[in-house]
This record gives structure tokens, sequence and C-alpha cells, in this order.
């Protein structure tokens, strides 16, 4: 029997992503109204509350001044790519280990476990798209003359849902009950969410706390989703490329929590 080639290992890897995620898809559809609602809530808030409730000076950014509320939408936008990645991820493969205990037989299936890892990023990362295109809509609606739809901001929020869905599998894989999973939102993803450069300029901290706040990939997505959605200064690919390493380094982890059944 011939050995299948490069392109039956490609196909046979897709098709194993697709069977992975084929009952979250039928999820998202079947829910896609309250999916809707329950994500556009909060970063709406967020945008009435900060962007025009505080009425906040201008904000300096790389030399260029720009409007408050242009400096809060794009960080809205890396807001909402880590809410409701991590959120779809996190709380939906939570629910199928320590509930349903569905994970577990997937585990017994022929798949290979990148193909479980990926296929388990799908929700998040369809969510989270569907999320930052209706609140770069309301943006642009709000401020056509700042919010510009570029290649660059197209890939930032890809690699960002991306890199937080993955994030999001890490914290259910290591949970071992629910209220695991609440202790670690609440000590990772709650500060990210207020001190990442979402609403004010990491760049007015000092430097020590800088350095800090570069250790968390919300900070990355930030600055990069707001240079390419701004269009007004030079895009900066470092952060870039530091948030494609977060997010190889927590598929690693997730590959190694898999392959070793720590699950």
């Amino acid at each position: 029997m011939p050995r299948p080639g490069k392109e039956g290992c490609e196909t046979s890897f897709f098709s194993e992503v697709y069977a992975v995620a084929w009952s979250d898809i039928r999820f998202m559809r079947h829910n896609i109204v309250n999916i809707l609602i329950s994500s556009l809530m909060l970063p709406v808030l967020y945008l009435i509350a900060f962007g025009y409730g505080l009425n906040a000076q201008d904000v300096e950014v790389e030399g260029v001044t720009v409007p408050y509320i242009d400096f809060i939408i794009p960080g809205i936008i890396a807001l909402t790519s880590l809410s409701s990645s991590f959120s779809s991820t996190s709380t939906r493969m939570n629910v199928q280990r320590l509930y349903y205990r569905s994970f577990d037989e997937m585990m017994m299936c022929p798949l290979g476990n990148s193909a479980i890892i990926i296929g388990k990023t799908v929700l998040g990362m369809c969510k989270s798209l569907l999320s930052c295109s209706l609140m770069f809509i309301i943006g642009y609606a709000l401020e056509p003359s700042y919010m510009n739809l570029t290649p660059l901001l197209i890939i930032s929020v890809l690699l960002s849902c991306f890199t937080f869905s993955l994030l999001g599998e890490t914290a259910a894989l290591l949970a071992k009950s629910h209220q695991s999973m609440a202790t670690f939102s609440s000590v990772v993803i709650t500060p990210m969410t207020f001190l990442c450069g979402t609403f004010f300029s990491v760049a007015a901290l000092p430097e020590w706390a800088q350095a800090l706040l570069y250790a968390l990939p919300l900070t990355e997505a930030s600055v990069c989703i707001r240079s390419a959605a701004l269009d007004i200064y030079s895009f900066p690919y470092w952060a870039l490329g530091v948030l494609a390493c977060f997010a190889a380094a927590f598929y690693l982890i997730d590959l190694y929590l898999i392959k070793n059944r720590k699950v």
C-alpha cells in the first residue's frame, strides 16, 4: 500500500481539527444571539464609561497626540480579543473536562495532539473575531477619521485571538475545579484587563512598571492593534514578534499537558 503523501497528511490534520471544532461550531451557531449580546455588552460599557464618561485629555503616543476616545477604541478591541477568546475557550473546555467528561472521551479518539489544541481554539477565535469586528465597526462609525482597516490590523487581531485562545486552553487544562478557573481569571485576566495599556499609555509609567507590563501578552496586543488601527506612526513589529512568541509558548505548554495526560 502506498504511503500517504504530504498532501494527504495535511488533509488529515485539517480534518482532525474540524472534527474537534465541530461541536463547538454548532454550539456557536445555536447560541449566536446570546454570544453577540454577551460579547458586546462589556466593551460598549467600557467605551461609554472610559471613552466618554471620563472626558479625558488627549494622549501622546509615539510622539503623536491623539484624542483619548481614539486612543481607547483600539485598546478596547485588544481587550475584546482577550476576554472573548479566553472566556469562550476556557469555560467550554473546563465544563467539558470537569462536568460532562467529554474531553476525556475525545482524548481516546485517534486524533493528533496538535489537532486537538488547534481545534479547541476555533470557538474562541470565531467569537472573538466577530466581537472585534463589531467593535471596530462601532469605533469607525464614531471616529472615521482615525480608525483604519489595514492588513496589519487584521494580522494583529488574528494573532491576538489565537494567543488568548491558547491561554484559555492552558488555564482549562491546569484547572482542577471550577473555583480554580475563577481564581486564575481573578489573578491573571483581571489585572491584564486594566493594566496592559488598554485605557492608558504604558509609557507614562516608571520603567520598572513598564517592564512588568510588557511581560503580559495583552500589552503587546494593545500596542500592535492601536498602531495598526490609527496608522499614524510606525508599526511595532517587535511587539508582533513577542506576541507570536507568547502564542508559541502557550501552544507548547498545552502540548506538554496533553502529551503527559495532565488533564
